[in-house]
């Protein structure tokens, strides 16, 4: 018998979501270097494994006039997603973004993108006020201060939500060696 934290943690590519935050040039260009390739990597890598699995994918821009587009090393990656435009912080501030939300009938949120303390605490929030089960890939958000990154990260956690990484959140998706998502996945994290 599954305790209900189990199942909640446990991620099956049928019932989840990839977000992916405002990773937009200027945001992102205001991060350390190495935070910020790092970030890029792995968010390049879930939606890799997300589009191998048929996991939809949500990207969200900030006030675009402003911060501009997101990272082209994202966006080549993520073909044929237009990212959804948002003023509020939390994207459930954005009705477009709660509506296609809601519409992919699945409970599991993996949340990535900047800035953790911000636009990822308050989606995030929010999401769990929803009624989702939010993972928060933290090898995949940032913000401009590690401080206030690692104070969000505890205060999601918290608040309910599964802090995890990359690399543990692929490797749950793929379960077992010798598959072709195994097989994608060992390449991509070499």
């Amino acid at each position: 018998m599954y305790d209900k934290t189990i199942q909640n943690l446990r991620l099956h590519a049928d019932d989840c979501i990839l977000v992916i935050v405002d990773t937009q040039e200027r945001l992102m260009s205001s991060m350390e270097e190495k935070v910020r390739v790092l970030v890029s990597k792995n968010i390049s890598i879930l939606i890799q494994v997300a589009q191998y699995l048929k996991i939809p994918i949500i990207i969200t821009e900030q006030y675009p006039k402003g911060l501009g587009k997101t990272l082209n090393e994202i966006s080549s990656i993520a073909t044929n997603i237009i990212p959804l435009e948002k003023i509020s912080f939390s994207c459930m501030g954005s009705e477009e973004f709660s509506n296609s939300i809601r519409n992919l009938k699945r409970t599991k949120i993996l949340l990535t993108g900047v800035e953790t303390h911000i636009c990822c605490y308050q989606s995030t929030l929010d999401l769990l006020e929803s009624g989702f089960i939010v993972h928060v890939i933290s090898d995949a958000t940032c913000s401009r201060n590690k401080h206030n990154w690692q104070i969000a990260l505890n205060s999601l956690k918290d608040a309910g939500s599964y802090i995890s990484t990359t690399e543990q959140v692929i490797f749950d998706l793929a379960r077992v060696a010798g598959t072709d998502v195994f097989k994608l996945i060992s390449s991509l994290v070499k």
